[in-house]
């Protein structure tokens, strides 16, 4: 096995200046994929001049985390799939490392790495057992796909805009006795929630909270139906109403909206409707 046996996936939004450093940290050797959720041809311009390893997909419009990396797994030939945020780094061992692991564990589905979050170097012992254990669910800023492992089972629910994709699919292979370790050996540096650009920040803001109680109430009823469900999030709907109620008092605009998308989100998945909820940037 070699590095040409991996496919970096990598989805992106407004991350002109964020995805650069990602890139920089990935060997030229590796075949990368870009699904940018926007229209920006100066963006794809840019981005596959300045690194000839990288192909940079466009989808036209924002479609959402699960969906856009359906499209990079898709185009992926190899025979593993590496899906990355903007905001994470490699190391110069991390890609050797997951190989590693893949070849000690050959039965995996998904292997997840160590998040380093300082931007210090790390190195692995390559002559160590990797310290490998089984996980159930892991966090998807990196995961390490073995794509065999995925035929009867698909990838992301697409439904899902952003948030809990990665633990429906983590949920949906462990219901069909796939594989999924997380391993301590295998650094990648993650800064977490700066994937996209600092200018748009507010309204990415709004997204996230909008996008994070649609997709708490719809994993919740995919696999516990309707009612519990409902009262499951019943707590979260009351405080957030009381918030809404409460930020309109004092004046704070800002938080008052906050609040609203949350509760707007929890409403639109009661109801039915999909994610349609898109930051105005």
């Amino acid at each position: 096995m070699s590095i040409k046996d991996i496919t970096i996936v990598i989805t992106s939004f407004r991350s002109k200046t964020k995805i650069k450093k990602c890139l920089n940290s990935i060997d030229k050797n590796c075949y990368v994929i870009n699904v940018e959720n926007s229209n920006d041809t100066e963006f794809k311009k840019n981005i596959e001049k300045e690194f000839t390893n990288v192909k940079c997909i466009l989808t036209g419009k924002n479609l959402g985390y699960g969906r856009a990396n359906n499209i990079g797994i898709r185009e992926t030939k190899t025979k593993y799939a590496l899906i990355i945020n903007p905001d994470t780094e490699l190391y110069p061992e991390t890609l050797e490392a997951f190989l590693l692991s893949a070849h000690a564990y050959p039965d995996f589905a998904i292997i997840a790495p160590n998040i380093i979050y300082a931007e210090k170097k790390r190195r692995v012992d390559y002559s160590a057992k990797p310290k490998i254990h089984e996980a159930e669910n892991v966090k998807g800023f990196a995961m390490f796909l073995n794509l065999s492992e995925f035929k009867d089972i698909g990838f992301f629910d697409e439904s899902f805009f952003i948030y809990l994709e990665e633990i429906d699919l983590c949920r949906r292979l462990i219901n069909k006795n796939k594989k999924i370790y997380w391993d301590s050996n295998i650094p990648i540096f993650h800064q977490g929630g700066q994937s996209h650009d600092n200018n748009v920040n507010y309204q990415m803001e709004l997204s996230r909270n909008w996008h994070w109680m649609w997709s708490t109430f719809y994993y919740n009823k995919k696999y516990k139906g309707f009612l519990i469900s409902f009262l499951m999030i019943l707590p979260k709907m009351l405080s957030a109403t009381i918030k809404i109620f409460i930020y309109f008092l004092i004046f704070n605009k800002e938080k008052k909206e906050i609040y609203y998308q949350r509760l707007s989100g929890l409403f639109n998945a009661i109801v039915g409707k999909d994610s349609w909820y898109r930051p105005k940037v």
